[in-house]
């Protein structure tokens, strides 16, 4: 069993997000604002502005809303553009890690509030990376509130759930709300620790692949607290009953790995493909209405490595969507 969890995916991510660090500061008319979304929480959210339906930009991990800065240009003349910074980065509030509130759910509780405040209706969400469990949890929790889902490069393990291949921190929250159940009492306490006994297998084999694929790495920073909270708050979703279009960067173009580990490049090149095509199928398997596209050698930054063929999926799809 593989799990495809996130060891080779960092990588990718690291090698690639150098070529496109900026300051992400303004860098396009917009509005900004900050929108409370709970007591002490706010969040920037960037108006591009346009008319039309509206669409709502979602930057990955370590990014703002004003990664799009730039793309959202190829959307203002049809459609309303706005961006969300989740909390945690950029202008947004910075709370610590405490009761599950960088969990994926809350997370997507998040964008549902800007929504609210700003009274913006049904919008088409579009997500880079991590932000694909954004995504998944408003999309699979309240699809009514949505027209249709955009994944850039971020349909993978923690936006939707392939127990052939199961991410590590979803098995290891799977772990904790079991032992949690058992803990606070009122259940069949000896049903309850049957499955248990079943999970922790599952777990104990997840964990070793995971740890296999971590000793062929080079040594990875700790992450911090929040990053690692967002990371953990991953999510198990496996329905999501709404019109999506999943692209992704498949394989990935690694022309920046360093040229004298030719052996190394193939066999990570190889395990990249197998990757990103099993998230594709799982993800086509569980939502066989989706739009599946598959972009190869691009970067995980697909939608700036091949902003054309990105914009022209994109708008194809939204077309479908009126």
């Amino acid at each position: 069993m593989r799990n495809w969890q996130r060891p080779l995916f960092w990588l990718c991510a690291s090698l690639w997000f150098s070529a496109y660090v900026s300051a992400q500061t303004d860098s396009s008319l917009h509005k900004t604002q900050l929108v409370t979304v709970e007591q002490g929480v706010q969040l920037e959210v960037l108006d591009w502005g346009g008319s039309g339906w509206p669409l709502i930009f979602l930057a990955g991990a370590g990014d703002t809303a004003h990664r799009f800065d730039s793309f959202s240009q190829q959307f203002v003349a049809q459609y309303h553009v706005y961006g969300i910074t989740r909390r945690g980065f950029g202008a947004s509030s910075h709370p610590a890690p405490a009761n599950g509130n960088y969990s994926a759910d809350h997370l997507g509780d998040d964008v549902l509030a800007v929504m609210k405040a700003l009274h913006i209706a049904r919008p088409v969400l579009v997500g880079h990376s991590i932000a694909g469990q954004e995504l998944s949890s408003i999309g699979s929790r309240f699809p009514e509130k949505v027209s249709g889902l955009i994944y850039l490069d971020a349909a993978t393990g923690f936006a939707f759930y392939n127990p052939a291949h199961p991410p590590l921190a979803v098995e290891m929250n799977d772990m904790k709300r079991r032992i949690d159940e058992i803990e606070a009492g009122g259940v069949d306490e000896q049903k309850k620790l049957l499955e248990l006994e079943t999970a922790v297998a599952r777990f104990e084999t997840v964990l070793h692949q995971s740890n296999a694929e971590i000793a062929n790495l080079p040594p990875l920073p700790p992450r911090s607290p929040i990053n690692a909270a967002l990371n953990f708050g991953t999510q198990k979703y496996t329905s999501i009953p709404v019109p999506t279009l999943a692209i992704y960067a498949c394989p990935q173009n690694w022309d920046r790995f360093p040229a004298d580990q030719p052996d190394r490049k193939a066999a990570l090149i190889a395990d990249d493909k197998a990757r990103c095509n099993a998230w594709a199928d799982a993800f086509r398997h569980g939502v066989p209405t989706a739009r599946i596209v598959l972009i190869p050698n691009a970067d995980h930054y697909v939608y700036l490595s091949n902003e054309a063929q990105v914009v022209a999926a994109m708008k194809a799809f939204l077309a479908t969507l009126h």
